[in-house]
């Protein structure tokens, strides 16, 4: 017989994509798992609906990762947006409901009490929780966190500031695992970096009494072996409470705490015998931001300040 030409390559063509979209489940699932979750999510599942099912196993969805995706782009002001914050909770509560009560870490940002509600009454053994720059974040879901997660042993808020102190005692209370806590705050010595992308009524809502913080840090998690909390505004006062409470500190990062002398952070770490690093506040300070009708006679403060850097 007499073929026509180009039928054999159509032929191929047509074995190709067949055998593609006939792959067994478990070879899906083995391919799939080989990629990270932002691939996953933005390639194979929107194939086909068998890789789209594929992508929804339990087994591919025990981690919730798009910290790096945030990581390796320059902040956006959409990512402020109450669409972009829509977008991520929806993201995240599906990959909670395919889970299947497996899920083990949270790493996003921009997510909201919707979400996190939702992690808390479907992930009781979440490990990992890292929520950064959640403008809709509460007490009222990091409560609920508290009461269902105590396998918690990982914690960023950082410059989520509508989260206090009181969901946080109630975290130390719940989560005797909790090791490594990071409530870092936003530059707000320099706030240029921040200026046009985060909205002013957020910058300006920075928490005030950091030494209440401490306390608590103090009080309800003794166990804590890495503390973050850059840019705070602690006192020497609560600095010390940290160290007495927090006698198993290995690692503590105070940049930015612009309250806090090489001298108090001196006497008050002396007491921490497994302490392995110490990130000091030594940066430079433009004179700017510290007015003389604030802080007075600017030689009255020598002992903290030498040519506008610090004494570190």
């Amino acid at each position: 017989m007499e073929c026509k030409e180009g039928t054999g390559e159509t032929d191929a063509e047509s074995v190709l994509i067949s055998d593609w979209a006939e792959l067994t489940h478990e070879c899906l699932l083995n391919i799939l798992s080989r990629l990270t979750f932002e691939h996953r999510w933005s390639g194979p599942m929107l194939v086909c609906k068998p890789w789209f099912n594929a992508g929804k196993d339990p087994s591919l969805n025990s981690v919730f990762d798009l910290e790096t995706r945030f990581d390796s782009s320059s902040e956006s002001t959409r990512w402020w947006t109450p669409e972009f914050e829509r977008r991520i909770d929806s993201m995240l509560r599906s990959v909670i409901t395919w889970s299947n009560c497996n899920l083990t870490q949270i790493l996003t940002r921009h997510c909201s009490d919707l979400s996190l509600n939702f992690a808390a009454q479907r992930c009781p053994n979440l490990q990992v929780l890292s929520i950064k720059s959640c403008p809709r974040m509460t007490d009222a879901s990091m409560a609920q966190i508290a009461y269902h997660c105590r396998n918690l042993k990982q914690l960023d808020i950082s410059y989520c500031y509508e989260i206090s102190h009181e969901s946080l005692s109630l975290i130390g209370r719940n989560c005797p695992n909790l090791k490594i806590l990071k409530r870092n705050l936003m530059n707000w010595l320099d706030p240029s970096q921040h200026v046009g992308i985060v909205p002013d009524e957020y910058l300006n809502a920075c928490p005030q009494d950091e030494d209440t913080e401490a306390a608590v840090f103090a009080k309800f998690m003794p166990q804590l072996e890495h503390l973050e909390i850059r840019f705070s505004k602690l006192s020497a006062k609560g600095l010390g409470s940290i160290c007495e409470g927090c006698s198993q500190l290995e690692h503590l990062d105070l940049s930015g705490c612009a309250n806090l002398t090489s001298r108090d952070i001196l006497n008050a770490t002396s007491i921490l015998k497994d302490l392995k690093e110490v990130k000091k506040p030594n940066f430079y300070i433009p004179r700017s931001v510290f007015h003389t009708e604030r802080y007075g006679h600017w030689r009255l403060y020598d002992e903290r300040f030498q040519t506008d850097v610090f004494r570190i």
